[in-house]
């Protein structure tokens, strides 16, 4: 009877054993795998860090170079540009020397400054201007260009932009930085009201909107006109250092 007893203890427990066995045999192959599996997401986890850091001080760089090289490349142009004019010259005279038809050029431009700003050299001037306004597409380019000339002048009794201003356009809660160039007086029944011609830019300077404004309904900023231009031609990216104003709004 006990040894019956045994024989049956041993069959069940047979089967548990196996199923342990089988178990055991499962897990021990997957164990190596789940290793590799957690070292691999491990190497793609540091090479995301080193890619990161590596495109940040990628573009850090790029971001210091920009307009070192733009600076460069533009003042380069411009020497090669005005060097041009006087070089010709120079070269049938024999005198082979990088950058003296620049300094010519430069002195040049100077004295054609100084000489119009006497009075034979404004009468010469206008009597040049007289000459251009009668060719009939000649004047429109000419006028076209005085204009934005004389938008940057440092004579501010020539100045095309009298202030900088600033309106609420094109909706309520947006605004638009312009240019006041004159002013008018609008005839009404109860009484004349003076409005502000404000150029608005909309590529950089020479294209932009015109609108008639209330004067009571522009901002002023304490910008001067050079630094309003400075600020239109960086894509509007306005530097708290170096153009620092207030608005007062009521």
């Amino acid at each position: 009877m006990g040894s019956r007893e045994r024989d049956r203890d041993l069959e069940l427990l047979i089967p548990v054993t196996a199923t342990t066995d089988n178990v055991a045999s499962k897990s021990s192959p997957s164990s190596p795998s789940s290793s590799s599996s957690h070292h691999h997401s491990g190497r793609e986890a540091f090479s995301k860090v080193i890619r990161s850091w590596a495109s940040k001080k990628f573009m850090s760089g790029c971001v210091i170079l920009l307009p070192i090289a733009i600076t460069f490349y533009i003042t380069w142009g411009f020497i090669h540009f005005v060097d041009g004019f006087f070089s010709p010259v120079y070269n049938q005279l024999g005198i082979n020397v990088f950058g003296l038809g620049f300094i010519t050029s430069i002195t040049f431009i100077f004295l054609v400054g100084v000489f119009m700003s006497s009075w034979l050299g404004a009468s010469l001037l206008s009597l040049g201007e007289w000459f251009i306004k009668k060719m009939p597409l000649v004047s429109y380019i000419y006028s076209a260009s005085k204009q934005i000339s004389a938008a940057i002048s440092p004579d501010q009794s020539s100045n095309a932009f009298k202030e900088v201003a600033i309106i609420r356009h094109p909706r309520i809660g947006e605004y638009a930085f312009g240019f006041i160039t004159n002013t008018v007086l609008l005839q009404r029944n109860a009484g004349e009201e003076e409005l502000c011609c404000i150029y608005v830019p909309s590529n950089h300077l020479y294209i932009g909107d015109v609108f008639l404004i209330s004067s009571m309904d522009i901002l002023r900023p304490n910008l001067s006109v050079r630094e309003g231009i400075g600020i239109i031609f960086t894509l509007h990216i306005i530097s708290s250092h170096e153009y620092p104003f207030q608005l007062w709004i009521y």
